[in-house]
Order: structure tokens, then C-alpha cells, then sequence
């Protein structure tokens, strides 16, 4: 089975071929960077860092780009508001942004355009559409003729009428004078006295919102890509809108897959200010919420549905976040008894991982197709929990026997296909970027089970003549605040210091 996608543009679920073999190229929408992210964001930007780990570790290279848009009204809004520039107030938010994904272990982009670094590739394309007199320019603003393009709402499927209806409210009483029809969209805005403005053919001004993304996806990535992502409140007016100018600047196809992420609500409404219920990334994290809980809450459900987001619902989360947890941090915490390899599963800023870094034998090939299958039925990340919740059971059993100090009734062929399968857990929850919270000690365990099972092995390992291992094991627990006594008797005791 190959990896299929639901394509908003023709509202079918497809078989994903790329452009170039094994090579994806992909445009993200990024933020407008005047506040902190919100959920919304969280619950986008998680789906697509999915996407995107799948496709590495399909073996795909990956090519992807989210824009900053920072020039807006409302970056203007609260530059005025504090009386600084909107240079100021674009780096802030920026850092703020980096800080955020960072802690929800997001992967960065492979490049992050900004709008006012690609202002030449802004005029060139406004300049290419009105050569084309698919633009006109009336006292300084220029606007895309919506009329003259045929092709507009295949992406939406609105038809004029509807998207009139929607344009109330969203304009200007000088504005729809000046503009031809009330279906055009500005390219371009003249400056208004005191604003930030930039030099022009058309005079000074500040690009529309809608033509920064379209300048930006050719200058960075060409004329047509693979994947454009986005919220599904970006379909109308802003991806039509992207749809509109670039085709029919280049006459070619702008994106062969469009996807889209469904909204967040809150108990049941939309998330909005203005209904109080606006919630951050950082107030959650600041309120003790796991970056790896907030992320098992996202793709709990389908990234194309609504995401209902409630008390309950993150206590959930929270518990099911604790089992999956507890088994990927059992090689951490109980490597020394286990004496498994050392396998680090606690980094959650780790990069992509790859198929190929998976031993294979007949279990982990069947293993990977049950993974796959869920995966390639339209990033079906629900059913693929439930395949890591079942991997992580019996290491539950494990920790439990460790627990109670029957690590002794673990026999070697077991220990070892424990070992496969707290291995293959990690290397899975890697590729949906989850990883283990936890520092390495013995915190989980009753603090005499732990020393129990370490003073055995000591003597063991001096049974051996292993002195390094056993001096090892020592000074692992004088580092955790524990001395060992050994006495003339052969027996060990033990003091805190």
C-alpha cells in the first residue's frame, strides 16, 4: 500500500506521487507574527511535523519551507499600541515562535522565508500578473482581477455569488469603490501617512497578504510543488487567492496536494478572544502540561477533523501520555539491571528518523507493515497509537517485575525480546516525534528494590573478577547519593551521603 492523501482540491482521498522520485517538496503557511502561538497552531504545525517525519522515514528528501508573514495590519496594530516598529515587534514573536516548536519537539524548516526578504519577488510577480492584465492599479493599490481568471474556486468550490457573500465585512467602503469588482483582492496597498511603506512601481506601499505566499513558494521552491498545507480556515480566501495569481502568473499548476487541518474548539466552541477562550502553547506548558501529553492530545484524532479541546479530554491525554511514557523510559531507568545496550530515547529535539536505522527480522517487517498501513490510509496517526500502546504492554509487565524485585525470574531469551521490542517502541513513537521525558534514575522503583538488584550485580560481576563493572556500579550509585559498605562477612550494606 502506498502512502494515500485527501487532496482538497479535487475532495478525494489519492495515491501521493511526487514530482522527483524520492523527493518531496512542501509549503507550509507559518504564522503572522504579532502575538504567541495559539492551539490552533499547535494542533497544525504537530500534523504537519508527523507528515513530514513519515516521509523522511519513508526515505524521501524532504524539502520544507514555512513563510513568517511579517508585514500585516496587525503587526502595525501593536507596533502602534507600544509604540515601537514592526521590526521590533516581527523579532519577538519570531523567537517566540522558535521557542514554542522547540518545545513541542517540531522539527524546523528547512528554510523560513519572511515577506520582507522577498519584496523583489513580490514586485516581480504583481508586475508580471498586471503585464498580463490580470492587475490593475488605481491611486497606488493594485488588485487581481478575480473575473478574468477561470479557474477561480476550484480549491474552495464556491461559486461568485457565495464568495461575495463572504467578502462583506471584509473591506473598506473606499476600498470597493476604487476596485473594478468586489471579487478582487489587493496585491498591493498604497501606504498610508505614518505607515511603514516600501518603494514600488505603483508608489510606496506594503504588499496584500494573499501574493507574499505565492512570491515566496516560486522563489524558494518554483512554479509548482508537491504538498501546500494549511488550517482549513486558509481555503477561503487566502488559498484561492495563492491559486489564483500564481496560475495565472506561470500557467502551471501551484500544488499537486492541498491539505488541510481541521479547526480547534474549546468545550465545544471555536477558539476565540473575543469568546475568552483563546488559549496558548506557552500558558499550557507553563501550567504544567507535557509538551509530549499536548502532542498525544493532536493526533489522538484525524489531523482533517475538529479537535475538541476539554478538561477531561487533556487529563486523558495526560494519562495515556504516562503509560506510553513509562515503557519508553524502561531501557533509560533500568538499563544497569536489564544490562541492555545503552539506547537514548529521552532527547525529544531529535532529528527525523529513517527506516532504515531499524534492524530488520520477520517480526519488526511485520511490525513496520502494521505502522505503514495506518500511516498510508491518510496519516491515520489514531490507529497508529493504538499500534504503540500495544508494542509498550508487556514492557509495562517489565517495570512491574523490576518493581517488586523479581527481575531474577526474567530469563535471558526474554530479556532479549523485551530489548526488540522496547527498541522498536522507541524507534516508532520517534517517527510521530514522540520521546521519553525522564532523566536516568532509579526515581520510578522503590529506592531498596533498586539497591537490591545493584549490590547482586556488583557481586556478581567481583564473582567474574569484572572489578571495572563492578567499580561501575559503585560509583553509579555514589552518584545517586548511595555508599557502599562491604563488609568482612562478603555481604554489602549501604548509607546515604
Amino acid at each position: 500500500m502506498s502512502l494515500r492523501l485527501t487532496n482538497t482540491l479535487t475532495r478525494r482521498t489519492e495515491t501521493f506521487r511526487s514530482i522527483l522520485p524520492n523527493q518531496v517538496s512542501i509549503y507550509c503557511c507559518g504564522v503572522t507574527v504579532y502575538d504567541l502561538c495559539h492551539l490552533g497552531h499547535a494542533r497544525s504545525y504537530i500534523a504537519w511535523d508527523v507528515l513530514r517525519r513519515y516521509f523522511i522515514w519513508q526515505g524521501y528528501k524532504v524539502n520544507f519551507v514555512q513563510n513568517f508573514t511579517d508585514i500585516d495590519d496587525k503587526i502595525l496594530k501593536k507596533a502602534t499600541l507600544e509604540d515601537c516598529s514592526m521590526e521590533e515587534i516581527s523579532e519577538r514573536y519570531i523567537q517566540a515562535f522558535h521557542e514554542d516548536m522547540d518545545a513541542l519537539g517540531i522539527l524546523k524548516p528547512d528554510q523560513m522565508p519572511r515577506a520582507t526578504k522577498c519584496l523583489d519577488s513580490i514586485l516581480t510577480l504583481i508586475k508580471e500578473l498586471e503585464a498580463k492584465g490580470m492587475a490593475y492599479s488605481i491611486d497606488g493599490d493594485v488588485y487581481f482581477s478575480v473575473m478574468k481568471h477561470s479557474g477561480y474556486g476550484k480549491l474552495s468550490k464556491r461559486d461568485l455569488n457565495e464568495q461575495q457573500l463572504n467578502a462583506d465585512g471584509r473591506i473598506s467602503q473606499e476600498e470597493s469603490f476604487k476596485k473594478k469588482s468586489a471579487y478582487d483582492f489587493a496585491l498591493w496597498k498604497q501606504a498610508k501617512k505614518g505607515e511603514p511603506s516600501y518603494q514600488s512601481p505603483w508608489g510606496y506601499g506594503r504588499p496584500g497578504w494573499h501574493i507574499e505566499c505565492s512570491a515566496m513558494v516560486r522563489e524558494v521552491l518554483g512554479n509548482t510543488i508537491d504538498i501546500h498545507l494549511g488550517g482549513a480556515d486558509l481555503i477561503f480566501p487566502h488559498h484561492e487567492n495563492e491559486i489564483a495569481q500564481s496560475e495565472a502568473a506561470t500557467n502551471k499548476e501551484l500544488a499537486r496536494y492541498w491539505l488541510h487541518n481541521g479547526m480547534v474548539n474549546v468545550n465545544g466552541q471555536k477558539m476565540s478572544k473575543s469568546l475568552s477562550n483563546f488559549t496558548t502553547i506557552r500558558a499550557l506548558l507553563e501550567d504544567g502540561v507535557s509538551p509530549m501529553t499536548l502532542r498525544l492530545f493532536i493526533l489522538q484524532a484525524h489531523y482533517r477533523k475538529p479537535l475538541d479541546f476539554t478538561g477531561d479530554a487533556l487529563k486523558a491525554a495526560a494519562a495515556g501520555w504516562k503509560r506510553l511514557n513509562k515503557a519508553l523510559c524502561v531501557g533509560n531507568i533500568f538499563q544497569d539491571f536489564l544490562e541492555w545496550p545503552e539506547v537514548s530515547s529521552s532527547n525529544q529535539n531529535q532529528g527525523a528518523i529513517k527506516n532504515s536505522e531499524l534492524p530488520f527480522d520477520n517480526r519488526t517487517t511485520e511490525i513496520c507493515k502494521e505502522f505503514t498501513t495506518a500511516m498510508d490510509d491518510d496519516m491515520n496517526t489514531s490507529a497508529a497509537l493504538a499500534f504503540l500502546f500495544d508494542l509498550a504492554r508487556p514492557l509495562h509487565s517489565l517495570a512491574t517485575k523490576i518493581n517488586q524485585g523479581e527481575l531474577d525470574k526474567l530469563q535471558g531469551r526474554e530479556s532479549e525480546n523485551l530489548y526488540k521490542q522496547w527498541k522498536t517502541l522507541v524507534h516508532f513513537s520517534g517517527v510521530l516525534g514522540f520521546f521519553a521525558e525522564t532523566t536516568k534514575s532509579p526515581s520510578d522503583i522503590p529506592l531498596e528494590n533498586y539497591i537490591k538488584e545493584a549490590i547482586a550485580r556488583r557481586k556478581e560481576a567481583k564473582r567474574l573478577r569484572d572489578y571495572g563493572k563492578a567499580d561501575k556500579i559503585r560509583q553509579d550509585l555514589k552518584e545517586q547519593g548511595i555508599d557502599l559498605i562491604d563488609k568482612s562477612d562478603g555481604e554489602t550494606s549501604w548509607v546515604r551521603i
